[in-house]
């Protein structure tokens, strides 16, 4: 089961305790990075394209329930819908 992700106009809250800010995502991503080694072999991250990616569980930090996520409006969200 996916759960879907906050978006620019929503963000997660917990259904039992309130929490708006701590969770615990489970997610999977398909990513293609660009890596670059240095002369000794150590490697750096300086490019990633997300191709696909889907979260599959949300746990509250505050209260631990699992699944127990909704999506809500963020503050604001319905006066910038309308400019």
């Amino acid at each position: 089961m996916s759960i879907a992700a906050p978006t620019a106009e929503t963000r997660w809250r917990c259904t039992l305790c309130g929490n708006l800010t701590r969770f615990d995502v489970t997610r999977s991503a398909k990513v293609v990075e660009y890596l670059h080694f240095d002369l000794a072999g150590e490697s750096k991250v300086e490019e990633t394209e997300v191709l696909t990616e889907t979260v599959e569980s949300v746990r509250c930090r505050w209260c631990n329930a699992v699944d127990q996520v909704e999506l809500v409006a963020r503050p604001g969200a319905e006066e910038q819908q309308d400019a």
